[in-house]
């Protein structure tokens, strides 16, 4: 199953006040494991100033962005790249409201949320009232975010794709050549632990008598022919 792992960042906070979209980072994943097959592209936003406190966030400035192209230049590949997959987003009303006012003013059809996974929805289901920031939850699965010392959207969607595996409860086993992966290394463990036929070292004494037996296997005859007793054991 295909599924897209996506973030974006923006000048501001708030798109019915007229911010735009800077920055958009998708990751392919098929069966919840990394392709490694990614969408990346910053974007003009078209005159709108980035906001100081969200530079302070992403480091994106109005500088960097003067040469950028226009969302309207990258909406064939944005598109064409998420197809019809499910979109996979932390905090997705966020993203999907500045995508959707975007496309809104191209006179697109905005995408509906019944294609989206809020992994911030799941976190709070899994964790009530715990942290479930991107930064919280990997700490809480021990995932490595020493890359993220500012958000950036594709940087996010590499850790987020992350994050998801793990409140799904499906921890990735992914082989690399010449070594095993450590995620893997310790699901063999677990499986060996949980599922390997443990032998006594010494046999337990047998605490029944022989009247005990007796008495149990006359009460087993009182049962009739077609007691579990006598077809499944």
């Amino acid at each position: 199953m295909r599924e897209v792992v996506m973030d974006t960042e923006t000048t501001g906070l708030d798109f019915k006040n007229g911010d735009r979209l800077i920055e958009l980072g998708c990751v392919e994943i098929v069966n919840r494991i990394p392709t490694g097959v990614e969408y990346h592209t910053f974007i003009n936003p078209d005159g709108r100033k980035v906001h100081p406190d969200a530079v302070a966030v992403h480091g994106i400035s109005d500088a960097f962005l003067h040469n950028k192209p226009f969302f309207k230049d990258i909406i064939g590949s944005f598109l064409e790249f998420i197809g019809v997959s499910p979109l996979v987003i932390h905090n997705a009303n966020f993203d999907i409201g500045f995508i959707n006012s975007e496309l809104t003013s191209l006179e697109m059809v905005p995408i509906t949320m019944d294609r989206v996974i809020d992994t911030l929805a799941l976190a709070r289901r899994k964790h009530p009232g715990g942290p479930n920031s991107l930064d919280a939850l990997c700490r809480r699965y021990g995932i490595n975010n020493s890359k993220r010392n500012k958000h950036s959207a594709i940087v996010d969607s590499l850790l987020l794709a992350e994050v998801y595996v793990e409140l799904l409860g499906e921890r990735q086993a992914v082989l690399g050549f010449g070594e095993e992966n450590d995620n893997f290394s310790r699901s063999r463990t677990l499986n060996k632990l949980y599922f390997e036929k443990k032998i006594r070292p010494r046999p337990l004494l047998n605490r029944l008598s022989e009247e005990d037996i007796k008495k149990h296997s006359d009460f087993i005859e009182t049962l009739g022919v077609s007691a579990l007793w006598k077809t499944r054991l």
